[in-house]
Formats: C-alpha cells, sequence, structure tokens
C-alpha cells in the first residue's frame, strides 16, 4: 500500500466517527481523482551532479549514489503532477480548519533595526546571516 492509499484508506475510516459525533467533512467518502496522463507531464528532467551537491549541503542527507537519485528523480516527476492542476478561479485558503475561520491581521512591524541584538542568539553566522543547522 503506497503513502497516499494509506491517507486515503485513513480519511475514509475516519468519516462515520465524524458523523457519529455531529460533525460533517467536505473529505469525499471515495476518491475522486482522475488518472495523469503521463504525456501531458514536462519532459523529465536530468539531476546534475552541481543540484545533488546543493541538495546534500542543504537537506543533509546522501542523495549521490543511484539509489538516492533514483529516489529524487522520482519525488520531482511526482511533484510535476501539481503543474497540471487548474486552478483558475480557485481562492486561496486562509486556513485548512473545515469548522474555523482564520482571522489574518495587518502585517505591521512593531519594532525593527535590532539585528545586532537578534544576531546574538545565534551559535555560529556568515556574513550576518543565522548558520543552520550549526554544523562544522
Amino acid at each position: 500500500m503506497n503513502m497516499l492509499t494509506k491517507v486515503v484508506y485513513f480519511v475514509t475510516r475516519s468519516l462515520p466517527w465524524l458523523a457519529v459525533r455531529g460533525m460533517s467533512s467536505k473529505i469525499p467518502k471515495e476518491p475522486t481523482w482522475d488518472e495523469i496522463d503521463p504525456d501531458k507531464l514536462p519532459d523529465e528532467r536530468k539531476i546534475d551532479s552541481e543540484t545533488v551537491r546543493k541538495l546534500e549541503r542543504l537537506a543533509l542527507v546522501k542523495f549521490s549514489d543511484e539509489a538516492g537519485i533514483e529516489r529524487l528523480s522520482r519525488a520531482v516527476r511526482f511533484a510535476d503532477q501539481l503543474l497540471l492542476v487548474d486552478t483558475e478561479g480557485v481562492e486561496p485558503m486562509d486556513t485548512v480548519l473545515e469548522d474555523r475561520a482564520l482571522y489574518l491581521r495587518e502585517d505591521i512591524a512593531n519594532e525593527g533595526f535590532c539585528m545586532e541584538e537578534v544576531m546574538k542568539n545565534a551559535e555560529k553566522t556568515f556574513e550576518e546571516y543565522f548558520v543552520a543547522p550549526p554544523g562544522k
């Protein structure tokens, strides 16, 4: 059972539990997606060694062996399916919570010009940036 199948199974098994408690859900009881036509996906990307090195440094995960590069290629190919999703006329979500509204406030800076004070919290810095994770 792949991960998507497990998630769909868990969610569909949870729907009766919600109904018993008087809650409703916008989650359909059955999967509603259509199969993706592989011909509509962009051409598979070749992942070069420079990209692999950058990803390894940023993610702290080793991709440089054959299996790692194959896994990375499959993940990128899977994500390419998002390019086919028609979002025309779909408003961005403020929250994923179905039963609550998320109230947004104005983004107003209450204080500022405190870079030196903030940078004192960093274990390691480089060119006025935090180094994360603070490795060697």
